[in-house]
């Protein structure tokens, strides 16, 4: 059976979709991580973001506390990383089981901390470059690279398993062994 364009546009929009859902997912792991590690060194929660709303306020977004030029600066964080885990999915989509998946995606955000705060942010946010922690913004990227990794968790339309109803072996047995669905009655012989 050929692949048709009407096939193959559906499964990169589920993908990327996916991906986005899973960049958003860490992103915000990410910057929790980066606010807690900031409020144990004595710093403002809300740090990072602030530090990240350099690109559009320049030195007066540096900060400690929130204020509306935060949010600018979440955005800015919430946006690039959810674009990155779109592009890391439509990338990684055909490729990989889910145990390398983590692993490819754990190293794709390390990849990404690496080039982003010690080539990309020196030109375009050099507060971001010189005021943000290394070690824990390396860890935040290891925890978005995690949730990357997990992007097909977040597919359009992947059936939920519910905790109330726990899926064993014998019933997967039955569905295999029975292809007919478990919710149509079964049908009289002659009718």
């Amino acid at each position: 059976m050929e692949d048709t364009t009407e096939t193959r546009v559906p499964a990169v929009l589920s993908a990327t979709l996916a991906g986005l859902q899973a960049g958003m997912v860490g992103a915000l792991w990410m910057l929790a991580w980066l606010g807690v590690s900031a409020a144990w060194q004595n710093q403002g929660f809300w740090n990072s973001e602030n530090l990240f709303a350099t690109m559009f306020y320049g030195s007066d977004a540096v900060r400690s506390d929130f204020s509306s030029k935060t949010l600018p600066g979440l955005a800015l964080y919430l946006l690039l990383y959810s674009l990155l885990g779109g592009i890391f999915a439509l990338a990684m989509r055909p490729r990989a089981s889910s145990g390398r998946l983590m692993l490819i995606g754990i190293i794709f955000g390390l990849g990404w901390f690496y080039v982003s705060f010690h080539l990309l942010w020196k030109s375009v946010m050099p507060l971001v470059y010189l005021l943000s922690p290394d070690r824990p913004t390396a860890v935040g990227h290891l925890i978005y690279g995690a949730c990357v990794g997990r992007f097909p968790v977040h597919y359009p339309g992947r059936p939920q398993v519910s905790p109330d109803t726990p899926e064993t072996e014998e019933v997967a047995a039955a569905e295999v062994a029975d292809p007919t669905p478990l919710s149509e009655p079964p049908v009289a012989p002659g009718s």
